[in-house]
């Protein structure tokens, strides 16, 4: 009996690829037949590696993939999968191209309902319409449904074995926490203050923070932190790589991230995740899967959201909403979620 085969693109954003990886262990579970042939970025392989069978096939949109041409170069590979289906979970210029090749040749197709109309109304300044939107794990599923697929999201935490990575097997029971923390984003209006940091740390000597996430000028602040703070250790620049991180933050206590990857990263071990929110705001569908909207921290104001990827300013009596989230309010949640 031929197995049904489905291929599945989502090629950026960090998170939400990692939102993908969570639909796809809920939608295999479910779907134990099922085969999926993954279309994303290489880095991003980590996060499909334990979920069975998958293909991952990684796209190079900068080299031979790159243009027209290129995507034409990615649906004569693809096609030698043998699919029965295609998944579009990213709709923008790239994948409704190649879409529409698969789409000319007669494939059974699906593309994702991104709600933009929704989105506009929400993070609008006049007549604001201040309302939770369909989660995008929602919408990635709704694609499926699409295809015929039934799938049910009970949108869990689900922790899974995995190894601690070697360098740290001697270091986790040293303290009386392990937190991660992930305080670095893409977009400034998404980062919060990083001094704040410090008064964080200082206010926790008993337990061990773990830095994860950025590029050198934040692997140099995170250095400066693990030099000045006995109980920071940085793991930006390390050997750990995504498979090594998921692996630590999934025997972490708790993890603490913007609104960024490290939020679905925790989701996608099962590991829970305060939250810090700016400019952007839950309502936008966002949150990582499984995780709770009372673990956000965030101040209410008719402001926000301003933006729904954090890519905008959003003053809040004349300050930027992510600075209006004060230390004490960042101490006494994590004072809570530790007990």
């Amino acid at each position: 009996m031929k197995k049904v085969r489905v291929l599945v693109t989502r090629f950026s954003a960090m998170g939400d690829v990692a939102m993908v990886a969570s639909l796809l262990r809920e939608l295999q579970a479910q779907h134990r037949g099922l085969e999926i042939v993954m279309v994303s970025r290489l880095h991003f392989a980590a996060f499909f590696e334990d979920i069975p069978n998958l293909i991952f096939h990684p796209i190079f949109p900068e080299e031979q993939h790159k243009g027209p041409k290129g995507l034409w170069r990615l649906f004569q590979e693809l096609k030698k999968y043998k699919i029965d289906y295609v998944a579009d979970l990213h709709n923008n210029i790239r994948s409704k191209i190649l879409t529409l090749f698969f789409k000319t040749a007669g494939y059974r197709l699906a593309i994702l309902d991104k709600g933009r109309q929704h989105k506009k109304d929400l993070i609008r300044r006049r007549n604001k319409v201040f309302t939770p939107l369909r989660p995008t794990i929602e919408r990635y599923a709704d694609v499926f449904r699409s295809l015929g697929f039934s799938i049910k999201l009970d949108n869990k935490l689900k922790k899974k074995d995995r190894p601690i990575p070697l360098n740290y097997a001697g270091i986790l029971p040293l303290f009386e926490k392990n937190i991660g923390v992930a305080p670095f984003a893409q977009h400034p209006y998404k980062v919060w203050k990083l001094d704040n940091w410090e008064q964080v740390f200082r206010s926790f000597p008993r337990y061990r923070f773990f830095i994860f996430g950025g590029g050198r000028q934040e692997q140099e602040t995170a250095a400066n932190w693990s030099q000045h703070f006995a109980n920071v250790h940085s793991t930006i620049g390390s050997s750990l790589g995504v498979q090594g991180e998921l692996n630590l933050i999934s025997h972490l206590d708790l993890m603490m991230s913007m609104d960024s990857s490290g939020m679905h990263m925790a989701s996608l071990v099962g590991s829970r995740c305060l939250s810090i929110w700016g400019a952007t705001h839950p309502y936008a569908g966002f949150l990582g899967y499984g995780q709770s909207i009372q673990d956000c921290i965030q101040v209410e104001h008719p402001n926000r959201p301003s933006s729904i990827y954090g890519n905008k300013s959003c003053l809040c009596d004349g300050v930027e909403a992510i600075d209006m989230v004060t230390p004490e309010m960042v101490i006494s949640k994590l004072k809570q979620a530790t007990r």
